[in-house]
């Protein structure tokens, strides 16, 4: 299971690259009928929060486990 999550993240990550390219070429073809760069920005800002809320939401359910600390 823990390995079905990781690869959820992972999965997410790779979307929120694939986005950021995709604004990358929008912004260099600056063609009026396609959306424009932000739509592709927001969409990486939204996955980006939904990583975070995910992990955090993870962490404290005790899902993910942590590091010990060192000492």
């Amino acid at each position: 299971m823990l390995v079905f999550f990781k690869i959820i993240i992972v999965l997410l990550l790779v979307y929120m690259v694939v986005n950021l390219f995709r604004a990358l070429f929008s912004m260099l073809r600056n063609d009026p009928n396609k959306p424009p760069m932000s739509h592709y920005l927001g969409k990486r800002v939204g996955v980006a929060a939904v990583i975070l809320v995910i992990l955090i939401a993870a962490t404290v359910s005790g899902f993910l486990p942590l590091n010990p600390r060192p000492y």
